[in-house]
C-alpha cells in the first residue's frame, strides 16, 4: 500500500528493524490504527511487541495502571493521559518504545475546552527520552482525525529512535 499512513508505518517498521527496536502501542481515539498500520507489514512480528486498546477510562486505568484520579483531574484527553498511557504500555510490555494516542475524533464527545480534533500524542523509549504533542486537527471527519493522528504517532517514533542517546 503506497498511502502516508502505510509509508511512515514502513519508516518505523525498517527503523525498528535496524535498531532491533520492539514496539507497543496504547491506543484510544485511533483504535488500534497504528498497530494495524505496522502489522499490515510482511514480519511485523519482528517489531511489534503488543498492542493496548484502551478506549474506556476503566481500561486505561485497568491495563496500564493510569491512576483513577489522574483521569478524573485531567479528562481522558489530556497531555498526561497520553505520557501516562506511553508509559504505562511500556511497563506492561518487553518493548523499547512506546506511544500513548488519546484524543476527540469526533462527531460528538468534544466541550468548548476540548474541540473534535484535539488529539495528544506522547512517546518514550526504556532509557527515558520522551515526545510529546498536542495536535488540532479540527472538524475534518473521525476517520481523517484518526488516521493523521497515526501518521503523527508513527513520525513521533521514527523521530526518537533516530535521536541518538548521548552517554
Amino acid at each position: 500500500m503506497n498511502t502516508p499512513l502505510y509509508q511512515a508505518a514502513q519508516q518505523l517498521f525498517d527503523l525498528a528493524i535496524a535498531h532491533g527496536i520492539m514496539i507497543t502501542t496504547a491506543e484510544s481515539c485511533t483504535g488500534g490504527m497504528v498497530s494495524m498500520a505496522i502489522t499490515d507489514i510482511p514480519g511485523s512480528s519482528e517489531v511489534l511487541d503488543r498492542s493496548f486498546i484502551t478506549y474506556s477510562n476503566t481500561s486505561k486505568t485497568e491495563m496500564l495502571g493510569i491512576s483513577e484520579r489522574l483521569i478524573a483531574e485531567e479528562g481522558a484527553v489530556a497531555a498526561s493521559i497520553a505520557a501516562a498511557m506511553a508509559q504505562g504500555a511500556l511497563n506492561s510490555s518487553k518493548a523499547d518504545i512506546a506511544v500513548g494516542i488519546t484524543g476527540i475524533a469526533g462527531p460528538i464527545g468534544s466541550t468548548e475546552l476540548k474541540p473534535i480534533g484535539l488529539v495528544y500524542v506522547a512517546a518514550v523509549t526504556r532509557d527515558g527520552r520522551m515526545d510529546s504533542k498536542e495536535f488540532r486537527f479540527g472538524n475534518i471527519g473521525r476517520g481523517a482525525v484518526r488516521e493523521q493522528t497515526s501518521i503523527e504517532a508513527l513520525n513521533m517514533m521514527c523521530r526518537l529512535i533516530n535521536v541518538p542517546v548521548v552517554a
